[in-house]
This record gives C-alpha cells, sequence and structure tokens, in this order.
C-alpha cells in the first residue's frame, strides 16, 4: 500500500495546497528523498516546541511573578514545584520527610520524573552555582518533557504508517504549542501513544505494559480501558481486552505498591485529593457557579460526575453496537477519553494534549481539528485573564460570566468533534478502510 499524501487526501490542505507549492502528482517520490515524512516531523515539531518555549520567555525571565504569569498567558507547574514540594530541599518524593504541604500530589512516575530532573538540576547547580534552580529545573524538565512529545509525535507517525503526515497534526496543533509546558502530562500522552503503537495480536503484552505505565503517570488511561471493554463487547472475543488489562494492571502494581507500602500517607496524597475536590476550573460544574448557579458538596459532585460518566459511556456503547462496521479503537478510545474530560470536576488546559494523538488517530480531518483547537485556545487565553483578576481588588480580569462562556467555547468544541467522529464510524470513510489495516485494528480482526 502506497503512503497516502494530504493534499490528495485532506480538504482543506487540497483547497490551499498552492502555499506550498501545489498538490503532490502521481510520481510524488516517497523514499528517495532524506527529507522523508519522519525527518520533517521530527523538525517542524522540534520548531513548534521551541516556538511555544519562546512564547514562556517573558515569564521565565521574571521569575513567573503574578499576575504577569496569567496576563502574559504564560503559567507553569513546574518552577514552583520545585521549592514547594521538597525538591530544592532534597526531599524525595512519596518517602521523604516532607511536610503535608509538601507531599507530591502526583502519580509516581510523575513524581519520580519530576524527581529525575531535580537530580539533573543539582548536578547543574553545582557547576553554575550562580545560575537560578528554579528556573534552571525548569529548563531541565521541558528538555526532558521534550523527548517525551518526540515519542508521542514518532509513535503515531508509526501507528499510521500509511499516513505519516498525519503526525503533524501533532507537532502544528496549537494546543500543544501553548500547553505542552504546563505540566507533566506529556510523560503519560507518550505511554498511550506507544501502547497504540503495539496494539496488534503479536504485542498485547507491551500494549499493557505501556497502558499500565500511563495509567502510573495520569488519570485518564482509565478511560482506555473502559473503551476496550467496549470493544469487546461488539467483538464478542475479551481475550484482547484481558491480557491488556491484566498486564496494564501488574504493571502498575509493579511501580506504586513499593511507594504505597513504604510511605502509604505520601502515596495515597494524590488520590485523596481526586476524590475530595470540589468543583474546579474548566468544568461545567465550576461554570455553573460562575453564572449564579448553585455549588454542591464534593459528595454529591462525585456522584453527579461519575454519573454523567456513566451516562456517557452507555452511549458510547450503543453507538459502538449500532455502527455499521466495527469501529477503529482510536474512535472509540476517543471518544470515552473525551467524556471522561469533559466530566471531570476540573479540566485543566493541558487536559487537552491527552486528545490531540487520539484525534490524530481517529479523525486526521485539518478542517475539523483545527476548529476543536480553537475551541481550546478560547479556553486557554480565558482561564488565564480569569485567574489575573481572581480575588484581587481592583485588577483587570476576565469577568466570571464571560470566563463561563469560554469554559462552554471549549465543551462545544470537544463534542463537535466526538460528533464528527461518531459520523464517521456510521458512515465509514476511505480513510476508515485505510487505517484498518491488518497489524492495527485488532478487534476488526476479531470480528472479521
Amino acid at each position: 500500500m502506497t503512503h497516502i499524501f494530504p493534499t490528495q487526501d485532506d480538504p482543506l490542505i487540497a483547497q490551499n495546497a498552492e502555499l506550498i507549492g501545489g498538490p503532490s502528482g502521481k510520481y510524488q517520490r516517497v523514499s528517495r528523498s532524506w527529507w522523508s515524512p519522519l525527518r520533517v516531523i521530527i523538525v517542524l515539531t522540534t520548531m513548534s516546541y521551541a516556538f511555544g518555549i519562546w512564547l514562556d520567555s517573558s515569564c521565565r525571565n521574571s521569575s513567573w511573578i503574578s499576575p504577569q504569569r496569567y496576563e502574559h498567558l504564560c503559567y507553569t507547574d513546574i518552577h514552583p514545584f520545585y521549592t514547594l514540594k521538597g525538591f530544592a530541599e532534597g526531599i524525595f518524593p512519596y518517602l521523604g520527610s516532607a511536610t503535608p504541604d509538601q507531599m507530591v500530589d502526583a502519580p509516581v512516575l510523575v513524581g519520580l520524573f519530576m524527581q529525575v530532573a531535580a537530580t539533573i538540576t543539582k548536578f547543574f547547580n553545582g557547576i553554575w552555582p550562580q545560575a537560578d534552580a528554579g528556573i534552571l529545573y525548569y529548563d531541565i524538565t521541558v528538555t526532558l518533557l521534550f523527548i517525551a512529545l518526540l515519542i508521542t509525535v514518532i509513535a503515531t507517525l508509526k501507528t499510521v504508517k500509511y499516513r505519516p503526515w498525519d503526525a503533524a497534526m501533532i507537532a502544528l496543533a496549537p494546543m500543544m504549542i501553548l500547553a505542552a509546558t504546563i505540566s507533566w502530562d506529556l510523560l503519560a500522552v507518550a505511554f498511550v501513544s506507544l501502547a497504540f503503537l503495539n496494539y496488534r495480536k503479536d504485542k498485547l503484552l507491551a500494549t499493557g505494559i505501556f497502558l499500565g505505565l500511563a495509567l502510573a503517570s495520569a488519570s485518564y488511561p482509565i478511560a482506555i480501558f473502559i473503551a476496550l471493554v467496549i470493544l469487546a463487547i461488539r467483538s464478542r472475543d475479551w481475550s484482547a481486552t484481558v491480557k491488556i488489562s491484566v498486564t496494564a494492571a501488574m504493571t502498575w502494581l509493579v511501580v506504586n505498591l513499593p511507594f504505597a507500602v513504604l510511605h502509604f500517607d505520601g502515596w495515597i496524597v494524590i488520590y485523596k485529593k481526586i476524590l475530595t475536590s470540589g468543583a474546579e476550573l474548566g468544568s461545567v460544574w465550576y461554570a455553573i457557579t460562575q453564572i449564579g448557579g448553585p455549588s454542591v458538596n464534593t459528595t454529591v459532585l462525585n456522584f453527579a460526575s461519575l454519573l454523567l460518566f456513566a451516562a456517557a459511556v452507555i452511549g458510547v456503547v450503543a453507538i459502538t453496537l449500532q455502527s455499521p462496521v466495527p469501529p477503529r479503537a482510536a474512535s472509540v478510545v476517543f471518544l470515552v477519553v473525551a467524556a471522561f474530560a469533559l466530566v471531570a470536576k476540573g479540566y485543566s488546559p493541558q487536559f487537552g494534549l491527552w486528545l490531540i494523538p487520539l484525534a490524530v488517530l481517529a479523525r486526521p480531518r485539518w478542517r475539523d481539528f483545527l476548529i476543536w483547537q480553537a475551541c481550546q485556545v478560547v479556553y486557554f487565553i480565558a482561564v488565564w485573564w480569569f485567574l489575573a483578576g481572581y480575588n484581587v481588588e481592583g485588577a483587570k480580569g476576565l469577568t466570571p460570566q464571560w470566563y463561563a462562556v469560554a469554559t462552554g467555547v471549549h465543551i462545544a468544541g470537544t463534542v463537535y468533534f466526538a460528533y464528527r467522529v461518531i459520523q464517521d464510524m456510521y458512515s465509514p470513510t476511505h480513510y476508515n478502510e485505510v487505517v484498518a489495516s491488518p497489524d492495527q485494528e485488532l478487534h476488526q480482526n476479531v470480528m472479521s
């Protein structure tokens, strides 16, 4: 099977192909040029990531002081965590003698990733003692996160090997440029991308391992396991789902159990936070309070969020069972992860990173992708400008009402893209047939 080029396949790219020299012809070379799709996309990824870091340079130069970090749209968790979570004092996450405020409220692999960056920071700070350790920690962390982004892009490119240029959507995604360095979410995104790369009958063990590592890095991979169950219901073959899930659970235990046994109070912090937190920024629950709606206690909120997610999952099950042909795994996974993100008690801007590679695998169409990304950018701007004036008398910031509107925009954008994915599931396109190759679509093979 030959490569598919965007100018021949994507309507938006084809219409604007003259900007890049016109559409590719039938004699287009694929492998003879040194500038292969992989190399070009690595360059694009590097340039986009560097551009995103440059956009944050004003905050870096001022050590992320408030409210400039909100006004200039360049907030990050990375810089303050170096001192707030005890890394500057040499406290090892989960196991060290941290105060309650210093306990790392992140999954274990993220905490260990932070520790690696802190160790490297101390090494270089010993060489350059005049350097600001917090800024140095940020620089080292974003460098390591760039490796995770490269893994994500390359894994996606190899997953859709006949459509390599689809991976450019990840590299050029506006929210990838803006939000990649807010937190450590790229770590889990990379593991999920590697799981998709290995998602075939002869590599189920590797798929499970990578999903287990992803679950040890973030909460959203839980939704992926639910999607696998839905695919198994449709295919009536549970062997792959069981093998992947058991392997993932064992991997998660191997990573987490030592910390849970040695210092349970430090390990459990992140899970307590998930259960005890109230309505947070970005969620529909928080938006309701900003337009004068009622706030509910944590117990009711947990139940309501879970109930709404269950309803969304039931909807995805119905859609999957009724689709005329077995849907691709990426389509079902995108729908369930999107539902997980939208009904959660909070939605940070970087959570959009979870969905970008899944969106590329589910529906690589630039028009719909950019519409969705534009909605995400609206919220990205709104949340920081809202926080710039939050509880600060006389400060200029976005009003609660407009912030609620922006929250609705980002939700509407994701729902729109999900709707387009559902349309594909009911009306399979040529793309569906191309991507559903024997080594990539396990559950379709089980059905056939």
